[in-house]
């Protein structure tokens, strides 16, 4: 008995701990000024705008340091190629980070990704975007304008 109780213990301790590490990416992010943005894509919000019935959500995280991290899940796209871009609202601007498919319907951002001093300026300013490519809109077909 006092065997089983002693196991049954550390077993809770254990996922107890488990539980309260699991959320130290988010307070480190949180602790070291990084910014986290959650988002909707749509076809609305192209440049030019396009007629889709194509959605899209994420997250994507930016710390100080310009280290990048988050994902994009879309419906209703056979997305072929995804980033984060800079460029306003209004305009269309280059690639500061490509995305990879980790399945038919999720975009992630790659392990290591980083924006540079301009890229990061940027994404502070709200000039960075997430915008998912179709064979049918090579420009993009979905989007969102991130907005820390």
């Amino acid at each position: 008995m006092k065997v089983s109780n002693r196991v049954r213990n550390l077993a809770a301790g254990l996922g107890a701990a488990a539980l309260l590490l699991s959320g130290c990416a988010e307070v480190t992010a949180t602790l070291h000024g990084g910014k986290t943005v959650n988002f909707f894509l749509s076809g609305s919000n192209e440049v030019p705008a396009v007629s889709t019935a194509a959605r899209g959500e994420g997250t994507i995280t930016v710390s100080d340091d310009g280290t990048v991290a988050g994902r994009v899940t879309t419906s209703g796209i056979a997305g072929v190629a995804a980033h984060i871009h800079t460029g306003g609202r209004a305009e269309n601007g280059p690639v500061a980070v490509g995305l990879v498919k980790s399945s038919d319907t999720v975009w992630s951002v790659p392990t290591g990704a980083r924006l540079n001093e301009a890229q990061l300026a940027a994404f502070k300013a709200g000039n960075t975007y997430v915008n998912v490519h179709s064979a049918a809109y090579k420009g993009g077909e979905i989007r969102a304008q991130l907005m820390p």
